[in-house]
């Protein structure tokens, strides 16, 4: 390892560094190894270190896992972990829980790590802040991790910007994305839907046309801008070309669609199904003989 002293802004992001103090002197019960005394990292078994109760990430990808597990059996880790001290051999990670367990994938019986003195909100906000700046996080784990620093942390808008380095619209944007139903939430931490697709979800009122769309834009595959399209002309109104003369919105008609879709497995059959903005219509279920009607008749119950 290096002997020169790591540049902590460069490596935790703005605002992170004002939180940290190393303080390795004060830590008299921690072995110090020679060859790190200079850089104040730490060799500490793995079984003394707690993971983080504070931690913003609850997913992590088992495959993804396995392969930095593989990475430090060949390599080591380059970069240490980061915990605080609770008690004599008893430390609590602050960041760096990905290197933790897959060190432990490794079969390692120590990590390095740097030792940082730190209270229960001065830990959250670290390894919020920390996490945002350095992991993959999904949409979705940065909105809940940014309205965790204004909540439990008691950071106004513009505070937050500048601790994780972000202007106030881009982290209204993403706090925004809290306010939208369960299921949608989900389809983002399962990237299933991107940022785009529910920024422009977002600005639909209604939460069950919200969901129409939502499920148009899922199992039609659609593009961001053809999102944005359909939320468009279903604030404005106004049908799209493809429904003008239905004179259905596009949420009514993608409604109607499934619905009929259903009815067709139903019976085994295509079904007609026509209805308009008053909820008025009529199904027809075509049949080709006498034994196709019989059957269309015991699945109605009828004979």
């Amino acid at each position: 390892m290096s002997d020169h002293k790591p540049n902590r802004k460069s490596a935790l992001g703005r605002g992170l560094g004002a939180l940290l103090e190393d303080s390795p002197a004060k830590h008299k019960n921690t072995e110090i190894l020679p060859e790190v005394a200079k850089t104040g990292i730490f060799e500490i078994p793995l079984g003394e270190i707690q993971v983080n109760p504070f931690q913003p990430r609850v997913h992590f990808d088992k495959e993804a896992l396995q392969e930095l597990a593989d990475s430090i059996s060949v390599q080591g880790i380059i970069q240490p972990v980061t915990v605080r001290k609770l008690a004599p051999n008893e430390y609590q990670l602050i960041s760096g829980e990905r290197r933790f367990q897959a060190s432990k994938l490794a079969g390692l019986t120590q990590i390095p790590a740097y030792v940082r003195t730190a209270n229960d909100q001065q830990m959250l906000e670290m390894a919020l802040i920390e996490n945002i700046q350095r992991e993959n996080l999904n949409a979705l784990e940065i909105a809940q991790s940014y309205q965790r620093l204004l909540a439990e942390c008691d950071l106004k808008q513009e505070e937050l910007g500048d601790r994780v380095g972000k202007n106030r619209t881009t982290v209204n944007n993403y706090l925004r994305l809290l306010k939208l139903p369960p299921t949608i939430q989900a389809a983002i931490r399962d990237q299933q839907l991107t940022m785009g697709h529910a920024r422009a979800l977002i600005n639909i009122e209604d939460v069950d046309k919200q969901l129409a769309i939502f499920r148009k834009a899922i199992d039609e595959e659609l593009s961001v801008r053809k999102v944005e399209a359909l939320v468009k002309a279903l604030n404005e109104g106004k049908p799209q070309k493809e429904t003008t003369e239905k004179g259905l919105d596009p949420v009514r008609k993608y409604e109607i669609n499934k619905i009929q879709q259903r009815l067709a497995s139903h019976f085994g059959t295509k079904v007609g199904l026509k209805a308009d903005d008053k909820n008025r219509g009529e199904i027809k279920i075509p049949f080709n003989s006498a034994t196709d009607l019989n059957r269309i008749l015991e699945i109605l119950e009828i004979i």
